[in-house]
């Protein structure tokens, strides 16, 4: 089998808008050029034709998403308060997109700019993108690369970043999951997470420094609940919870189960992943074929570095340097349980 081949959707802002589509036995996953988007997984297992993340039937819809819908979130993914930090004795000044803060990198984050997209072989394409000195108020060059191969069930997402100067680097891979098409919230989704607290965020949703304890509150995802008996006033949930930093990284740290029974299990090295049930999901058209996008119609979970660690110095660091590269390692395993 040849490899995947590439589909010119035209001319967009001056630069060809490119999809590519993956193949394994039991998956299909479709990749945009801009924002390093997944477009469309679907399970293809057992006759299904099943999309299984939040999706925009038109390519050239995500030229606009400020919801992020499948991009890859950086530099920094998450929140930097006030946007800015301190490094090396310098201060940097950073582009806010978010009041005061950056949220996802910036306005030209990586999410919001043309990557270079190459197919590998027919389950496998590469997407690389250069980010220079400054971009987005950032110090140091970057070379970001993000290969995502299907193995039968499974998705990986291998992200890494190459630097010219210490710098934080904070990937994030952005789908809206909703295993049973996309046709009905996800509140009767089971979410279960090995998460020993979550990050306190002030007043504008930034973490200020404390891990708290996830007993009795609705961030309590140790056991298993539907997100619907975890949040039953549909309050919303955006919260970074914690793992445990002694737990074995090749082993699931999350499993989220469809009424139907189909389960994707989380595989990451991350300390701690984003936890948002979308309640502020634009309601909108445009969505994949059965799909309805809005608000409580997808959850995201974003396994990541902690939000803002670049002002808390005692969260694990998210500073990269030239001799030490940015690596993250996320796989997608899915199948009946």
């Amino acid at each position: 089998m040849g490899k995947a081949q590439i589909i010119n959707h035209g001319l967009h802002r001056g630069q060809m808008l490119k999809e590519v589509t993956l193949q394994s036995d039991g998956l299909s996953l479709s990749l945009l050029n801009f924002g390093a988007v997944t477009r469309d997984l679907r399970l293809t297992a057992k006759g299904e034709d099943r999309p299984l993340i939040l999706g925009f039937a038109d390519p050239a819809a995500y030229l606009d998403n400020p919801a992020y819908l499948g991009v890859i979130a950086g530099r920094v993914a998450n929140r930097i308060k006030n946007a800015q930090f301190a490094l090396g004795g310098q201060h940097y000044y950073l582009d806010a997109n978010e009041g005061n803060n950056q949220l996802h990198g910036g306005p030209k984050g990586l999410s919001h700019v043309i990557w270079e997209l190459e197919p590998l072989s027919a389950a496998s394409a590469r997407l690389s993108y250069h980010s220079p000195d400054g971009e987005n108020g950032f110090p140091g060059a970057v070379d970001f690369t993000v290969v995502v191969t299907l193995d039968a069930m499974s998705v990986d997402y291998q992200m890494s970043a190459t630097v010219d100067r210490p710098t934080p680097i904070n990937m994030a891979q952005h789908n809206y999951y909703n295993l049973m098409g996309g046709g009905q919230p996800i509140w009767d989704h089971r979410l279960q997470v090995d998460a020993i607290g979550y990050l306190a965020v002030d007043d504008t949703n930034v973490p200020y420094g404390e891990i708290a304890p996830p007993d009795g509150t609705r961030y309590d995802l140790r056991m298993g609940q539907s997100l619907g008996d975890l949040d039953r006033e549909r309050l919303g949930t955006d919260i970074n919870v914690v793992f445990d930093d002694t737990r074995d990284p090749a082993l699931p740290v999350a499993i989220l189960t469809a009424p139907d029974g189909l389960r994707m299990t989380v595989t990451t090295e991350q300390p701690g992943a984003q936890v948002y049930t979308a309640m502020m999901l634009p309601a909108q058209g445009g969505g994949l074929s059965g799909q309805t996008i809005g608000p409580g119609m997808g959850l995201c979970f974003e396994p990541q570095g902690h939000a803002n660690a670049v002002n808390q110095p005692d969260f694990p660091s998210v500073i990269v340097t030239p001799d030490k590269p940015y690596v993250q390692n996320l796989r997608l395993d899915f199948g009946w349980g």
